[in-house]
């Protein structure tokens, strides 16, 4: 078999398994903003009824659901949205290129969860595309 055939084959096995690991680490900015785990210091005292606490709760939830791959398209893409609002208020006025404004990752996010809002959760999801039973 050759490499091209085994890395299609493998494809759905890869894209699951980036979504997970995706969905953990951005988990993290959720659970940081609303719990306070891991510790970040700027979220001491986050108000929840704030811009920064509404991304915590869009941030947990949509981590949570693109974890286990739930509504994958419309959450990836409503976190997608959420990474362009998080680039323009957070670092785009700081500086004219990403890595002089600290916005690499906010960028990074946005481009990957347009990948899976396109491109479907992959394996390992409750809503993967070939879940449904074939005729």
């Amino acid at each position: 078999m050759s490499w091209n055939r085994r890395a299609s084959d493998l494809a759905p096995v890869f894209l699951g398994v980036l979504r997970i690991g995706a969905a953990l680490l951005f988990l993290q900015h959720g659970t940081a903003k609303l719990f306070g785990v891991p510790h970040v210091a700027m979220f001491d005292g986050l108000p929840l009824l704030s811009l920064l606490g509404a991304a915590g709760v869009i941030e947990l939830g949509g981590g949570a659901l693109l974890l286990v791959g739930l509504f994958t398209r419309p959450v990836a893409f409503v976190l997608a949205v959420q990474m362009a609002f998080a680039y323009g208020i957070a670092h785009a006025g700081k500086a004219a290129l990403p890595i002089h404004n600290q916005g690499e990752l906010a960028l990074l996010y946005l481009l990957v969860f347009l990948y899976f809002a396109a491109a479907g959760p992959g394996r390992f999801a409750l809503d993967r595309d070939d879940a449904a039973p074939q005729n």
